[in-house]
């Protein structure tokens, strides 16, 4: 297993993206919006648009970008932000949701983008497309503004399942290793496994099973492990990929939304303070603007679902035009590079290496 499979040229051929419009906080309309944003900067992309027909066409027809690049499928039903995983399993193949993700599973698009409820996003995915043989548990991997000369690192899970074993964890490290060379252009991907200290001697039994399960792997997969990493290292440049479970992955993502939040509007009242910092503010302002560029939210939107036969990205669900334009803009690099073909041969692969490593440490215990 090489990375050459992860980064072999891709003709330029048209990609087509399964789009839920009616998922998002802020509705269809906003959806839209978002596709125009995008469909300004990726011309070979077409959108099957899965939602009310009526008023989507009314919305499609306002915008002229979009003109004879969007089909529109019609779906009755919509899932709710408050509605259970478990009902929407029953009762959700009339919604917007269950289509856009068919579309996908059965070969008419590349790629499913949806703002909707995470859990039923989840529940539907892994009932529509299924798991990867050798998958146990699916992951969400994100882009988190960092150091790296990338700009970016990739961690996940952030909250697909919040439980993980060590073989888990070792999956989610070549996921997020192919996710890396795909959607960040790394060829060799520095892999962190989180944990609350650097030493060996720190952590959880199932952190320092993961680590030598991880580390054992790393050349063959043509990676770079550098053992444990702690928190304040996800926004670091000592690893690109940032392993670790889906629990302790949403809560370290919930909290760095929060902060930037909490950053930006501390700003905000610093430079409104006085006459003299209104006027800083405005000396100021390019460097402000190039901050609050950075660490917006909205520019790194979406969470893609790894392990699964067809990809999904998981747009947040407040996401205005701006955030479905970055969703939207992710699907169609990952697309255009083949990463759901790449990610297949990737996990096949992980599964023997797993075997083999176990297998030497069973071996090495005999002996002894």
């Amino acid at each position: 297993m090489t990375s050459s499979q992860d980064q072999q040229e891709t003709g330029r051929a048209e990609v087509v993206l399964s789009i839920d419009a009616m998922g998002g906080d802020q509705g269809p309309a906003t959806v839209v919006a978002g596709l125009a944003l995008s469909a300004d900067k990726n011309p070979d992309v077409r959108f099957l648009l899965h939602g009310r027909k009526a008023e989507l066409e009314k919305l499609v027809a306002k915008t002229p970008s979009l003109k004879g690049r969007v089909d529109i499928r019609h779906a009755d039903d919509i899932v709710s932000m408050d509605d259970k995983p478990s009902h929407v399993m029953r009762n959700g193949k009339g919604t917007s949701m269950w289509s856009t993700l068919d579309a996908v599973r059965n070969g008419e698009a590349s790629i499913a983008v949806s703002c909707g409820n995470t859990g039923a996003l989840m529940a539907i995915s892994m009932v529509r497309l299924r798991k990867l043989p050798g998958v146990s548990r699916p992951a969400i991997a994100i882009l988190w503004p960092s150091r790296s000369e990338q700009g970016f690192n990739v961690m996940l899970d952030v909250g697909a399942d919040i439980r993980a074993d060590a073989r888990d964890l070792l999956q989610y490290a070549l996921m997020g290793v192919s996710y890396a060379r795909n959607g960040l252009s790394l060829a060799r991907p520095r892999v962190g496994l989180l944990n609350v200290g650097t030493e060996e001697h720190k952590g959880r039994t199932e952190l320092h099973e993961a680590h030598g399960l991880i580390n054992a792997t790393a050349d063959d997969a043509e990676f770079d492990f550098v053992g444990f990493v702690e928190g304040g290292d996800i926004p670091g440049d000592v690893a690109d990929v940032i392993v670790t479970d889906g629990f302790t992955g949403n809560v370290a993502l919930k909290t760095g939304e929060g902060t930037a939040s909490l950053i930006r509007d501390l700003l905000r009242e610093a430079f409104a303070y006085s006459i003299i910092s209104r006027i800083a503010s405005l000396l100021a302002y390019p460097s402000l603007k190039r901050l609050s560029k950075r660490i917006d939210p909205r520019r790194v939107n979406g969470g893609v679902f790894l392990g699964l036969n067809g990809t999904v990205v998981k747009s947040h669900g407040a996401a205005d035009a701006t955030g479905v334009a970055a969703a939207v803009r992710l699907a169609c690099r990952l697309a255009e590079s083949g990463f759901t073909d790449r990610l297949k041969a990737r996990v096949a692969s992980a599964a023997e290496l797993a075997q083999d490593v176990a297998n030497s440490a069973e071996d090495g215990k005999d002996k002894t």
